[in-house]
C-alpha cells in the first residue's frame, strides 16, 4: 500500500478519497487531516483539538468513524476515505441526513455540522449501532458542539431513525 520510493522522510501513499483514487507523497508524520485539507481541498474536516477528542476532524475510513487529526496518512494507505463533501449528490442535492439537519435547524454556527452529519450517516448505516435515537446519540459521543445545538441534532436523528424504521416495516408514515 505504501511505496518507499519517495524522498527521504516521505512515503508514497495511495488513497481513495470520496471515490477517487490518488497517490501522494507525504511526510511520514503527516496526519490524514493535513493531507485532506492541504492536498485535496477538503474543508469539512476541521482541525481543532489535535488529540481526537472534539470530532471536528471526523472522516470515515472504510465506513468507520475516525478522527483524522490523530491518524497518519500512511495508515490510511489503500483505504476508502469519505468526507462530508461526498454525502450529497453530484448534482448539488443534499443527502437525507443533511436535509434533516436543515429541516430541524441543527446548525447554529455550523462548525461541527459536517462531522456530525457524517457521523449520523455512519451510525444509520451501521447495523451494530442499532436503529434507535439513543444508539445514534451514543455514536455521536465523540462529536462536540460549541453552540449547543444538540437538541436540534437529536430531533433530526429522531426523524431519520423513524424514517428508517418506516422503510424497514414498509409503512408510509
Amino acid at each position: 500500500m505504501t511505496d518507499q520510493t519517495a524522498p527521504s522522510g516521505q512515503v508514497d501513499v495511495r488513497l481513495i478519497v470520496n471515490g477517487d483514487a490518488h497517490t501522494v507523497a507525504v511526510d511520514v508524520d503527516e496526519t490524514l487531516l493535513d493531507t485532506l485539507r492541504d492536498r485535496f481541498d477538503v474543508t469539512s474536516a476541521r482541525g481543532t483539538c489535535g488529540i481526537g477528542l472534539c470530532g471536528a476532524c471526523t472522516v470515515l475510513v472504510d465506513s468507520k468513524v475516525v478522527s483524522s487529526c490523530i491518524m497518519l496518512t500512511a495508515q490510511a494507505a489503500g483505504h476508502e476515505i469519505t468526507t462530508a463533501e461526498s454525502l450529497g449528490g453530484g448534482d448539488g442535492r443534499l443527502a437525507r441526513v443533511q436535509e434533516a439537519f436543515v429541516q430541524r435547524g441543527a446548525y447554529q454556527c455550523s462548525f461541527c455540522i459536517p462531522a456530525m452529519a457524517l457521523t449520523v450517516h455512519a451510525a444509520l448505516a451501521d447495523d451494530e449501532a442499532g436503529r434507535s435515537r439513543d444508539s445514534v446519540r451514543e455514536y455521536l459521543a465523540g462529536n462536540l458542539c460549541r453552540c449547543g445545538t444538540y437538541p436540534e441534532i437529536l430531533e433530526a436523528v429522531t426523524d431519520l431513525v423513524d424514517e428508517a424504521g418506516d422503510r424497514a416495516t414498509g409503512s408510509d408514515a
